[in-house]
């Protein structure tokens, strides 16, 4: 069961540390850095680049972590039951990765629109100029905003993830199978 666990949560803790970190770094570098292009059509060109490569990447990171999550989620069950806080944290957590996973597909969507489109006149990655085309600035303007809401949303399963951590003491354990007891027993 240790071995089980080390892994699981080697694969939790990785492929979400991958998916927060790469958004992050693409939405602070990446995206601004396309603008540093010679010519506005190259701008895109060069953000579908590096966000072409990234994709296999962070799928597999989201892969990790959903594998990881899944099998945390079964070795917990008891406790998920048994322990006051614990099943409310992990529907917290469980919506948080079910809206980082709809944002980062729609995101996914929204960047292939944009790629399509070539080399169209852009400030940056996420920034149209009035000749953009008005299909990819719409889009871009999504990814505008978009680029760190994935962020933030991993970013708050870092946290819900560190406390989910802190419900597994020894002495957090007791104390909410206690309360579980004593709200049954009520």
């Amino acid at each position: 069961m240790s071995n089980t666990s080390t892994v699981s949560r080697s694969l939790h803790d990785i492929g979400l540390a991958a998916w927060f970190g790469g958004t992050l770094a693409n939405a602070v570098a990446l995206n601004p850095a396309a603008g540093e292009a010679v010519r506005p059509t190259d701008a895109g060109a060069v953000a579908n680049a590096g966000w072409d490569r990234w994709t296999p990447v962070n799928a597999a990171a989201i892969g990790a972590h959903l594998v990881g999550s899944v099998v945390q989620l079964r070795s917990n069950a008891d406790r998920i039951a048994g322990q006051q806080g614990v099943g409310a944290m992990s529907v917290v957590k469980t919506g948080l990765t079910v809206a980082a996973l709809g944002v980062t597909a729609w995101s996914r969507v929204l960047g292939q629109k944009v790629s399509a489109a070539q080399r169209v006149p852009a400030e940056d990655a996420t920034t149209p100029t009035s000749e953009t085309p008005s299909e990819v600035a719409s889009a871009q303007q999504q990814l505008k905003a978009l680029q760190w809401v994935i962020p933030a949303l991993t970013g708050a399963l870092v946290v819900v993830s560190s406390f989910a951590g802190e419900q597994q003491r020894p002495a957090a354990v007791e104390a909410g199978a206690r309360a579980k007891l004593r709200s049954l027993t009520s």
